[in-house]
């Protein structure tokens, strides 16, 4: 059984203020926002537990808590929503879970997960498709989903619903074929917006631009062969400039090894060599963010 843990804030509730500014900012006629933490916690814990783990997630000194309950003091006319989707990386989740485990001084499996949303509750002159709109304005589709609920089917259902967002994978997944010859208004309207499915939507966009796409269609049909939509997806995911894949590892110039590893983690190496024992680096190029020691200054 999963609980539901919703810390809420008890003094000087700037950002549930901030909150509201924004929905108004955004033409929402909204006069008041609650905004709430809520953690799931995907494994079915005692009362005297749960609460041990509620003080750890919440500062008692500007925050309470409910567990497995709503709080019926809030005054709203409806209720928004926003988690990630089932598989999408939940970074405040993971965190949460470290904690519990040092507090409870043992490890959860991977099943026994702990995902965070996060809950408005909002007072106003809003219809439950004003809501929608709103949460679609605050949330990421690509990772989020949305929930919304009226005052009285919040009551009615005693709260928001527990969910555990879960990817549930096919025995044997279907795959697609990706028809790459087509107009080039069409290749670009799919690098765009994504794969289209049957009902006219699309799956989200691939970030592909033309280029991108030309090679992708010259490598295929060398092969003989148009791509699957897992294989067209994988590519648009490796091929993120965020993970500096392309850009940064491309050659520039004379530069062989490109920007990344001939500019900036070179000049990084030679910098910190010049410095001797003056380097303040700990950690450089070997995780996701590096270290340095901090001084006086």
């Amino acid at each position: 059984m999963a609980h539901r843990i919703e810390i809420f804030t008890s003094k000087s509730d700037t950002r549930s203020e901030v909150m509201k500014q924004k929905l108004v900012s955004l033409d929402f006629s909204v006069e008041k926002t609650t905004v709430v933490d809520v953690y799931t916690i995907n494994k079915d814990f005692d009362t005297e537990t749960l609460n041990k783990i509620a003080q750890i997630l919440s500062n008692p000194v500007t925050q309470t808590y409910k567990i497995d309950e709503p709080n019926k003091e809030i005054d709203f006319d409806f209720a928004l929503e926003i988690g990630f989707l089932p598989g999408v990386t939940d970074n405040e989740g993971h965190t949460a879970k470290e904690t519990i485990e040092d507090l409870l001084k043992a490890k959860l499996t991977d099943e026994e997960s702990i995902h965070t949303t996060r809950l408005i509750f909002i007072k106003g002159n809003l219809s439950a498709d004003d809501t929608q709109k709103a949460g679609e304005t605050l949330a990421n589709k690509l990772i989020q989903r949305i929930h919304v609920k009226s005052k009285d089917q919040f009551d009615q259902d005693n709260g928001m619903d527990v969910i555990v967002p879960k990817v549930h994978l096919e025995a044997n997944p279907k795959t697609d074929t990706v028809n790459l010859d087509i107009p080039e208004e069409e290749l670009l309207e799919l690098g765009k917006k994504g794969i289209k499915i049957e009902d006219g939507t699309f799956r989200g966009p691939l970030a592909l631009e033309k280029e991108y796409l030309d090679t992708i269609k010259a490598y295929y049909e060398k092969e003989g062969r148009q791509p699957t939509d897992i294989e067209l997806e994988s590519l648009a995911q490796t091929w993120s400039e965020h993970c500096k894949h392309t850009i940064f590892a491309a050659k520039i110039d004379d530069n062989e090894e490109g920007l990344y590893k001939g500019f900036i983690k070179r000049a990084t190496k030679e910098i910190r060599a010049a410095k001797g024992d003056k380097d303040f680096c700990v950690s450089v190029f070997k995780d996701n963010s590096g270290g340095i020691i901090f001084d006086e200054n």
